[in-house]
């Protein structure tokens, strides 16, 4: 959690100084990133809201997405990770949105992606999305990667807009 809480103090801190707001949704991350800019002092500041989108019940319930209307959008894709972005922006009226999603390990997921694979989507004034892989199997690792990953693109962005 550490390699994530600088990260998010300066993040938080550009926020606040904007008076911009963010939505977090997460994935193979588990609530790591939402965690790390909670425990900036003032999130409520900037912090809106945030879900971790585990599986395609969660995934309907939190955001509203059905299976049908994915259409040939698969999880752990970048098409993906921008449409978790977006609807957590419009649905909470944010700023910004950010979200993740992959395979943490120790295996790969059943798309046939390997176990350190994930992907990270920033929606807002300015969009942004890549894919990461690690190349590592160890579940916290890339856990801790995948925030990083997503915090990084994130203040990207923020530099950009």
């Amino acid at each position: 959690m550490d390699v994530l809480l600088d990260r998010a103090a300066a993040i938080g801190a550009r926020l606040k100084a904007r008076r911009e707001t963010v939505g977090v949704v997460e994935s193979s991350s588990g609530g790591l990133v939402a965690a790390a800019l909670l425990a900036v002092p003032g999130a409520s500041r900037y912090f809106m809201g945030g879900a971790v989108v585990y599986t395609r019940d969660a995934r309907e319930a939190l955001l509203g997405i059905t299976t049908a209307q994915l259409g040939s959008v698969r999880s752990s894709s970048e098409p993906y990770a921008v449409l978790l972005a977006q609807t957590m922006r419009a649905r909470l009226g944010t700023t910004w949105a950010i979200a993740e999603t992959g395979a943490a390990g120790p295996t790969g997921n059943r798309y046939g992606d390997a176990a350190g694979h994930t992907c990270c989507a920033v929606a807002g004034p300015v969009a942004r999305v890549i894919t990461l892989e690690t190349g590592v199997a160890e579940r916290a690792a890339n856990m801790r990667a995948f925030g990083a990953a997503l915090l990084d693109l994130f203040a990207a962005a923020l530099d950009a807009a």
